[in-house]
């Protein structure tokens, strides 16, 4: 359809063109287009035009003052209604629903601005030119993010009977939230699920007082509720309260000990001057050529400092074989599976998208806005590396049942 009356047939040679006006006048033209069309449509009919099937008549149009990304603007909303059954009903705009004042591509910015690490007073201070004071009240913004909450807690409760996960990354962050009147820094407990086509999933966010037994225990307990089943293997660092949960929630599940942390507390046991060939012996067991390569780098490891420093060796033998776990499963996938660092970049990720927040006004609004990040792609999860195996260790497992 073509659009009439444009600005540039109005404007008078030699004068400025208002191009955001332009830009304005050309939106509002699109979405009353769209609108007419979208009434023809239902009813089967454009304007003026007679058929046998047309479902409905137009009677009119209606004002209606609504944001879009450009600002402000009247639209002439089409009225009609829809013939059905010997009766009639007043036609509803499914672009623009009754009552909407606000376009779905704003309310999409002020969320995404919110996600972004942009706090509520400042979306309302940046955006308020834009959108105009009638349409930013003091609670619009906090309105808008409100909408969050409900899929929130969808996803909180979802059924995951039907989901099948084959490796975890169990981990915690810290975050400052308010709590009993004073704001504290508390763990957020995270499992981020590895499908069987290798993407990386968030499956759970949980506030907890400590990363104790009985608070990891709380979140096994609610996937293990949900119909989540056992996964194949759980990557996790060496929180004893964390691996005891695991072991009693799913006996039998393969354990990997996250390498990078275990490196950390044996150069926390050694003399700085030990530190570069104490990484090289250790590097031996984490980065070997084979299975049996990391199993002779790990007793030559262990017989070695024995005579060195025996907190070191004592320190590495805490950790037993759960360091080794990795090399059971595909080569391409050991890079993947030896360490926490899936879960950590998602923690760090969090934590620097989070910074502008100062704190937290609640538990749940801290785990609103982290899930929100990844849910609308604020933060994205790839596949992990030797994703295209991940097929082949459940047909393994299979075989083996």
């Amino acid at each position: 359809m073509r659009m009439k009356d444009s600005e540039e047939a109005r404007r008078v040679p030699g004068e400025t063109l208002d191009v955001m006006g332009l830009i304005r006048e050309r939106m509002r033209q699109a979405i009353e287009v769209t609108l007419e069309e979208e009434l023809a449509i239902a009813l089967g009919a454009a304007p003026g035009e007679r058929t046998e099937g047309r479902l409905g008549y137009r009677h009119g149009t209606q004002v209606r003052r609504v944001v879009t990304e450009a600002g402000p603007k009247d639209l002439a909303i089409p009225r009609g209604r829809i013939l059905q059954e010997g009766a009639s009903r007043e036609w509803r705009s499914q672009v623009l629903p009754k009552y909407q004042r606000r376009s779905r591509r704003v309310d999409e910015a002020l969320m995404m601005a919110y996600l972004g690490g942009v706090n509520t007073r400042r979306v309302k201070r940046t955006l308020m030119p834009l959108l105009g004071v009638d349409f930013l009240s003091k609670s619009a913004v906090s309105r808008i993010v409100g909408r969050l909450t409900a899929l929130f807690d969808a996803w909180r409760t979802r059924d995951l009977s039907k989901e099948r996960y084959v490796y975890l990354y169990l981990d915690g962050t810290r975050m400052a939230v308010r709590m009993a009147r004073r704001v504290v820094k508390v763990p957020v407990l995270a499992v981020l699920g590895v499908r069987e086509d290798g993407q990386k999933v968030l499956l759970h966010l949980e506030v907890a007082g400590s990363e104790s037994t009985a608070s990891w225990e709380s979140v096994i307990r609610d996937l293990s509720g949900r119909g989540l089943t056992a996964p194949v293997l759980v990557v996790l660092d060496g929180n004893k309260g964390l691996i005891r949960a695991v072991s009693e929630a799913w006996p039998g599940v393969e354990i990997q000990r996250c390498t990078k942390h275990k490196l950390e507390n044996l150069l926390s046991k050694a003399p700085k001057h030990c530190h570069p060939e104490l990484k090289r012996d250790y590097a031996a067991i984490t980065h070997p050529l084979n299975a049996e390569a990391a199993h002779r780098a790990y007793e030559a490891f262990l017989r070695k400092w024995r005579g060195i420093l025996p907190t070191v060796a004592e320190s590495l033998e805490e950790a037993g074989l759960h360091l080794l776990t990795f090399t059971h499963f595909p080569r391409s996938q050991w890079k993947s599976l030896r360490t926490t660092n899936q879960i950590e970049r998602l923690n760090g990720e969090f934590r620097r998208r989070t910074k502008t927040q100062g704190s937290f006004r609640n538990e749940r609004s801290a785990l609103v806005l982290l899930w929100g990040l990844v849910a609308f792609g604020q933060v994205s999860l790839r596949k992990i590396d030797g994703w295209q195996e991940v097929v082949k260790v459940v047909g393994n497992l299979r075989k083996v049942a």
